[in-house]
This record gives structure tokens, sequence and C-alpha cells, in this order.
């Protein structure tokens, strides 16, 4: 009898049921969700025994976030016509910017990270850009683009940009030369070994770079719209602040952290379910 025919059979994990994963994560948002509700208490305990006009509690706060931007119709899902505004005018400008910056900075990470010359050339240049605080850079932009949304997306682009490449950069230089050389034996041309080979590889720290540059984002989403702004969450907080509207202008910047939550956890979602491959692969290796 042959080694292979006494071999025992593999035993592949039995994949949860769909109610399963979903008791699953619904007893893992409860376990997480005490903590922020207790917090919200003492909050609203401490503020309104201390009784400072400069923190309002809780529940000033989100009857200020309902009546800007959650009191709607429900066939509108609640949201005012300035949450439409809003909403539509900051992540618009949001996700324009950290699109653009992430494929740029996928494609000058792959180049740099596959070339010595242009890693040696460029390096010094680079770190010189990544140096300078997107912010200070703000008056150049409006003098080269004027007040608007094109000022703003560029500022949110050149900000983001960098955790991207870098750590596009970074993977590329470490793919396995053995797999590189066996797809040159094979004759696998140089555009295909990077959309096949190299990127694939590199996907883990490609889409960290993404993960960091969309909580950067959303700063300079902010940032961008503090200057000549009319609308997005931005101008809603500087308004309040001239105004001396302090529920309203505490009301943006828990919106901002909700977006921020938001945001997280639906970017790990989606990198979890594109990035199964890469992890069942470490597993097969381990």
């Amino acid at each position: 009898m042959s080694e292979a025919s006494t071999r025992a059979p593999a035993v592949l994990p039995a994949r949860r049921p769909r109610g399963g994963v979903l008791r699953g994560a619904a007893r893992g948002f409860a376990e997480r969700a005490w903590l922020v509700a207790a917090a919200a208490v003492l909050w609203e305990l401490v503020t309104r025994a201390v009784d400072e006009t400069y923190f309002p509690p809780p529940t000033t706060i989100f009857r200020a976030l309902h009546e800007l931007w959650f009191g709607g119709p429900a066939a509108h899902l609640f949201l005012t016509d300035k949450a439409m505004d809003d909403f539509s005018t900051s992540l618009g400008h949001l996700f324009v910017g950290w699109a653009a910056a992430g494929a740029a900075g996928i494609a000058a990470g792959a180049a740099i990270g596959r070339s010595a010359v242009l890693r040696d050339l460029l390096s010094p240049v680079l770190e010189f850009l990544r140096a300078v605080p997107p912010p200070t850079l703000v008056p150049f932009f409006i003098m080269v683009f004027q007040l608007g949304a094109t000022m703003q997306v560029v500022t949110i682009a050149f900000g983001v940009v960098w955790p991207v490449l870098l750590n596009t950069a970074d993977g590329v230089r470490t793919v396995e030369p053995l797999q590189l050389d066996t797809a040159r034996v094979f004759g696998v041309g140089p555009v295909r070994r990077i959309v096949t080979i190299i990127l694939p590889a590199a996907a883990p720290k490609i889409f960290a770079g993404l993960r960091v540059a969309l909580s950067f984002a959303l700063i300079l989403m902010v940032l961008s719209e503090l200057v000549g702004s009319t609308a997005g969450i931005g101008s809603e907080l500087i308004g309040a602040q001239r105004s001396f509207e302090l529920p309203r202008m505490w009301a943006g910047i828990v919106m901002l952290g909700i977006l921020g939550l938001l945001f997280n956890a639906v970017f790990m979602l989606l990198e979890r379910r594109l990035l199964a491959w890469h992890t069942g692969a470490r597993r097969l290796e381990s």
C-alpha cells in the first residue's frame, strides 16, 4: 500500500452557519457597547453636575445632532436637507481625494519598490515632501487652485498619499524572489508579474496603508473645509464655533467620531473579505 493511500484525509474546518456568524457579531458588539454606554452615562452625570457651558451633556449634543442632520422624513432615512448637502459635500471630497491618493500611491510605490535606481533617486525628495505638514500648504493650494472643491480634494490627496506609497513600496520589496524567478521561467511578462504576483503579495501592506490614509483623509477633510467653505461638516463646525453655538459644535465633533468608527469598521470588513485568500495561504504554510 502506498504512502499516499495510508495518509489520513485532510479535515477541512467546518463552516459556521450564517445564523451563528450573526449571533457572534451581535455578541461581540454587545460586549464592546457596554463601555460606550457607561462612558456616555458618566459623561451625562458629570456635565450636569458641573454645569459648564463649554461641555454640554450628551443628551444636549444628540438633540443638536437630531436637529441638524437626523430630523428628516423616514423616506430620506431621517436625513435633513442640510445633512444631504453637508454629507454629500464632505464625503464626496473625502473619497475622491482618498481614491486619487490610493491609485497614485500604489502606482508610484510599486515602481519605487521594484526599482533600486528610482528608490535612490527619489528617496530624498519623497522624505522632504512627506515631512511637510499638509495644513501648512493650505495657503499655497488656495493660491494655486482657488477656494473650492479642487483645493479641498488636493489637500486631502496630498496628505494621505504617503502611507499608501510607503507601505506599497515596502510591500513589493518583500516579494519572494523565488516567485518572480519562477514567473520569468514560465515566460510571464513584467506587467502580468506586477498584477498577478507582486501586488497580491504586497496586498496586506497596501491595505494597511489605505486604512491609515482613510483616517487621515477624515482629518484633512475637516481642515480643508475650515477655510472659505459654505457646506460640509467642517464648515458647520467653524460656523458653530464663531456663533458660539456649542451644542452644534460638539454635534459636529461627535459626528466626525461616528464617521471615523463606521469607516474603520467597513474597511476592516472589506479587508477581511478581500484578503481571505492571504489568511488561508498563511495558515496552510504554518
